[in-house]
């Protein structure tokens, strides 16, 4: 995820189907990210102001009567900064830049993220931050409250949740505390948001702003950074902050200094302000576990490839009364063939919703298990066909280069995984 601009209104169909702002991104580059614009009132960043005691009035000479008043203010986004501000790092992504006219090559900064610690054990800490935040890099570092550059491997990412965890040496982290999470299902519309981050790059580092949490859950796409596509739709935190490119990776923080959700985009676009958005702290939680226990994300996989029917050009078409759905180009799961999946056939329904392209069914799935059955409706020609499959499952690749866990800067990274493959 990245920025977006909303073009016009789309509707998707399915299970708790919204209408959202179709969305365009202008930039999702390596490090483009997002920060939280400091609002000014004080119910709304969790200042209080305490009770007022009275005060005997004081003539002003013009017949009007002026009172004295004691004011105290407890400043709780202070109080929540401190805790968390040492735990969270700039993150450099650095690309291998071939020169043309030398033949050679050389590592080179291409964009600056956020990330924070969440773990360390006796030898490394953990740090989680955005996917797109260091896809492709060829090397990783991570930089420190007081400006220390750290060298940091990449234990893999997930593009689908637009999450990933990089690991450190546990020394230069010895004082510091992991952040801790807060239950993101327990967050209420109008409290407190607090971001710390890395816009603009690390001229800006540590940089704190804050805001409300606008909406609990907006559907928003997941989108690959290089290519545009979109990969998934995704429940995320609403908040009414300003965002800038660096703070991608970086925490929104409850009132009591705790991680509630990772900041990951905006809608950029004349006339929109106050629209940001990040993943919630319990996706976040479940990802990085699973990253940092087996290497990557797993989630459930259909047993195919295939297209959106729209994206293909309509003399590849086959021969079906619909204009929407999905093409299987091939199946490969035995399970799929033992239902009767053919290539060629177009799958418009998963479960009794309706699928219009690739990612409405991959949304779906996504809510599922490995091991769930799923039922398809499928067109095959013109003859209408259910069947039921059982999932198996996708284990998500690294998306940044060999060269970031020191395997080499010649080997190829990995590109984005078959989305319904085994």
């Amino acid at each position: 995820m990245g920025f977006y601009s909303p073009d016009a209104p789309r509707k998707r169909d399915g299970s708790g189907a919204v209408r959202w702002l179709a969305t365009v991104v202008l930039s999702a580059a390596v490090g483009a990210g997002v920060t939280l614009y400091a609002e000014s009132a004080f119910g709304r960043n969790g200042v209080t102001e305490a009770a007022v005691p009275a005060a005997a009035p004081e003539s002003s000479g013009g017949g009007q009567t002026v009172t004295s008043v004691s004011v105290s203010v407890s400043d709780g986004i202070t109080q929540a900064v401190k805790r968390v501000q040492p735990a969270v790092v700039g993150v450099v992504n650095y690309a291998r830049v071939s020169d043309f006219f030398t033949q050679t090559s050389k590592l080179e900064a291409t964009g600056v993220g956020t990330g924070v610690l969440i773990r360390k054990d006796a030898q490394y800490g953990y740090i989680v931050t955005n996917n797109h935040v260091v896809e492709g890099a060829a090397k990783v570092e991570a930089v420190l409250e007081q400006g220390k550059h750290v060298q940091a491997s990449v234990v893999g990412t997930d593009p689908y949740t637009d999450l990933a965890v990089l690991r450190v040496p546990v020394a230069p982290f010895q004082s510091v505390q992991p952040a801790q999470f807060a239950n993101s299902d327990d967050i209420q519309v109008g409290e407190p948001a607090i971001a710390i981050g890395t816009p603009m790059g690390l001229d800006f580092a540590d940089t704190v702003t804050a805001g409300i949490v606008s909406a609990k859950q907006r559907i928003m796409p997941v989108e690959e950074p290089q290519t545009h596509q979109t990969l998934d739709y995704q429940a995320v935190i609403q908040t009414d902050a300003a965002i800038n490119p660096g703070n991608s990776g970086g925490p929104l923080l409850n009132i009591h200094g705790e991680v509630i959700g990772i900041n990951s985009s905006k809608i950029v676009a004349p006339n929109f302000e106050g629209m940001g958005f990040a993943i919630p702290s319990n996706a976040v939680r479940s990802i990085a576990q699973e990253i940092m226990q087996t290497g990557h994300a797993s989630h459930p996989a259909l047993g195919i490839s295939g297209y959106s029917l729209s994206s293909l050009p309509q003399q590849w078409w086959p021969d079906v009364p619909v204009d929407y759905g999905v093409f299987v180009r091939s199946v490969s799961s035995d399970s799929a063939k033992q239902a009767g999946l053919q290539p060629q056939d177009v799958i418009v329904a998963i479960d009794g919703r309706t699928v219009k392209n690739m990612a409405d069914l991959r949304t779906y799935l996504f809510q599922k298990k490995p091991g769930d059955k799923v039922t398809l409706r499928v067109y095959r020609g013109t003859h209408r066909m259910d069947m039921t499959v059982q999932l198996g499952s996708m284990p998500t690749q690294n998306t940044a280069s060999a060269a970031a866990d020191g395997r080499g800067a010649e080997e190829a990274p990995f590109g984005i995984p078959n989305p319904f493959g085994d």
